[in-house]
């Protein structure tokens, strides 16, 4: 499905992830009782152009049945990996995308993109994170982002952890990976960051 943003999808990584890595990004709780296995198979089943084999995922998401997921609605369907909130700034980020019409948020057929582009991104976060701590440190996000053909310092890198690094641990979170990825590449493009996408942010 192609990418309704004027920003680039995540960068290809050059090794294959572990296709049998499965980040927990839905949360199993009684209120999201689907895994990431069962939206794969369903991702699977969909043909070009639809998005029905998700209709039911969609639907445990999309809490007031307007046929809209917002990003509320999305964050608390999304685990970072560590017991907390998914970064709601990179959720206003990945709505932003994929909301053609500036809705607020997305409908079924373009959650389906949604969900592409964050197990994309899982991926490659998995690809990188080489200690399996389910955080990027440093030297980590280093090696992804020299991987993505960026050439920064060392004080960069420091930087960029010091603003990403929301828990205080001296390394990054998946949904902060994002994040930070985001960030970079609008600022390669020369655009200028939509103020909604900066809201909570340091």
């Amino acid at each position: 499905m192609a990418y309704h943003s004027p920003y680039r999808a995540p960068p290809q990584i050059s090794a294959p992830p572990d296709q049998g890595f499965l980040w927990n990004i839905f949360q199993r709780s009684s209120l999201l009782s689907f895994t990431v296995e069962e939206v794969r198979v369903e991702l699977k089943r969909l043909r070009p152009g639809k998005a029905k084999g998700l209709d039911g995922v969609c639907l445990r998401v999309d809490k007031d049945r307007s046929g809209v997921i917002s990003d509320s609605e999305l964050q608390q369907a999304l685990s970072n990996g560590t017991w907390t909130p998914f970064n709601p700034v990179t959720v206003r980020s990945i709505i932003s995308m994929f909301d053609r019409e500036n809705k607020g948020g997305v409908n079924f057929n373009e959650f389906a993109g949604v969900w592409k582009y964050i197990t994309d991104w899982q991926n490659i976060f998995r690809t990188y994170d080489r200690d399996n701590s389910g955080f990027i440190d440093k030297n980590e996000l280093k090696q992804a982002l020299t991987g993505f053909g960026y050439r920064l310092s060392d004080q960069f890198y420091s930087t960029l952890i010091e603003k990403f690094d929301r828990q205080r641990k001296g390394q990054v979170a998946f949904d902060d990976f994002i994040q930070c990825c985001i960030v970079l590449q609008v600022s390669k493009s020369g655009r200028v960051l939509p103020a909604r996408w900066k809201e909570g942010q340091k």
